[in-house]
């Protein structure tokens, strides 16, 4: 009789911790604990004693031992491979603007750990964002350009930035267990750097467990190729937090997207999640497949501790946007604190076609200042009915932040995860 009890408690326990992982970011303990920093301008790095300058284009091991400043544009040429030890440092230079650029053909294995990340840095005593250019990792998946190519138009060698190609399953490395921090330095007349740039990345390439925090343009830039991206985490950037376009075919999953009021762009381009088919409509080849990005548990939040105060203050916009021609399937996601949750494209016209290439189930839309809306159109009715069928399983709720996350104001651990019954609770209120 004992046993039974025990097994019982054992499957009660098991079947609660289920209840509470449902949506959002899941896991039986907090996967944020360890790696990830949720201070970083508090931390005191040390000093470089090692230059990373010009071209690495034999293969190349970067060692804990030491700690290196990344100087100028750093390319990863002739297909070499430059792998990082667990715990290794590098600093980006705010002076030369330091930038890693992963060419077509190289690897970049950064394979850290969970209790010894992998850190790029700033290296100025007050750090902000925008500090350092970023990584850039360019493969030879397709892209939706004609003629399969693109070409990465910043600051950077042009002959050494193209990217793109017929190769799905290309191996651009590993990155797990990484952080980028203060990233994303503005090209006057260009663009804003990202964190992390994937372009014409394929799906050999292991994306696990990355950071960016206080990226001055988007934290994680997918442009085309042929991805999966797990346990990312964007953190207060100025910009878009996942931004994806020219054809990418993304799983995403179990990752974490938190913005701030108080740190976003007041312009287009500061969204948690843009789901685009294209830059440039006289670009795209329509012969080649759009983008696909499949979300699954995906928190989504803005950790703004007066949402409504500053949502009429106009500091606070849509979560997630979708362009036309472009397909989202999100699925057991947590959007908590916008408004509206969702914007459609104008472009998009509301029809069966459209509505099945853009999917949200069993979804919980909590504090938003509406849910899903076609952009310029006040008018949701359509949206919301369809949306709203019960067979969606989808939830909508207006609680406070504090009591949706488990601990989501922990400076040092936060914990992101929802609160144990938080949607059998809410799921009769619409």
């Amino acid at each position: 009789m004992k046993k039974i009890t025990q097994m019982i408690c054992v499957l009660l326990t098991v079947a609660s911790m289920n209840a509470q992982q449902e949506k959002g970011i899941m896991g039986y303990t907090n996967w944020l604990n360890n790696w990830t920093e949720f201070k970083p301008n508090k931390v005191e790095y040390g000093e470089a004693n090692q230059i990373l300058a010009g071209n690495i284009s034999v293969n190349t091991k970067l060692l804990k031992r030491n700690i290196y400043v990344l100087q100028g544009n750093v390319y990863v040429t002739n297909n070499a491979v430059l792998t990082i030890e667990p715990g290794t440092l590098i600093i980006g230079d705010f002076e030369t603007k330091g930038t890693l650029v992963v060419t077509k053909g190289a690897q970049l294995v950064a394979d850290g750990l969970e209790t010894d990340p992998i850190v790029f840095t700033s290296n100025r005593s007050q750090k902000k964002a925008g500090d350092w250019g970023g990584i850039v990792v360019l493969g030879d998946a397709p892209i939706n350009k004609f003629g399969n190519v693109g070409s990465y138009n910043m600051d950077l060698d042009p002959t050494l930035t193209t990217y793109g190609g017929d190769n799905v399953a290309s191996n651009s490395g590993i990155l797990r267990f990484v952080r980028i921090e203060f990233a994303g330095k503005k090209v006057k007349g260009v663009d804003t750097f990202n964190g992390l740039t994937l372009a014409g990345v394929g799906n050999k390439t292991i994306l696990e467990n990355i950071m960016v925090s206080y990226a001055g343009g988007d934290s994680f830039g997918f442009l085309g190729g042929d991805v999966n991206a797990t346990k990312f985490v964007s953190y207060k950037s100025i910009n878009d937090d996942y931004k994806f376009s020219q054809g990418v075919q993304c799983r995403f999953y179990n990752s974490l997207a938190v913005r701030s009021s108080y740190f976003s762009s007041t312009k287009d381009g500061s969204r948690c999640m843009e789901v685009k088919s294209y830059e440039k409509k006289s670009e795209t080849d329509f012969t080649k497949k759009q983008t696909l990005v499949v979300a699954t548990n995906i928190t989504m939040l803005n950790d703004s501790e007066n949402i409504n105060a500053d949502i009429q203050a106009g500091l606070v916009k849509e979560a997630v946007y979708v362009a036309e021609n472009a397909s989202l399937e999100m699925k057991r996601s947590v959007i908590s604190g916008f408004n509206p949750a969702v914007l459609l494209d104008s472009k998009t016209e509301i029809n069966d076609a459209n509505l099945k290439k853009i999917k949200f189930e069993e979804m919980y839309f909590n504090l938003c200042k509406g849910n899903i809306f076609t952009e310029y159109n006040s008018n949701n009715e359509d949206l919301e009915s369809w949306y709203g069928n019960s067979v969606f399983f989808n939830v909508y709720s207006q609680s406070d932040n504090k009591e949706t996350f488990i601990d989501m104001f922990n400076p040092k651990k936060p914990d992101y995860r929802l609160q144990l019954g938080k949607i059998t609770a809410s799921s009769g209120n619409r």
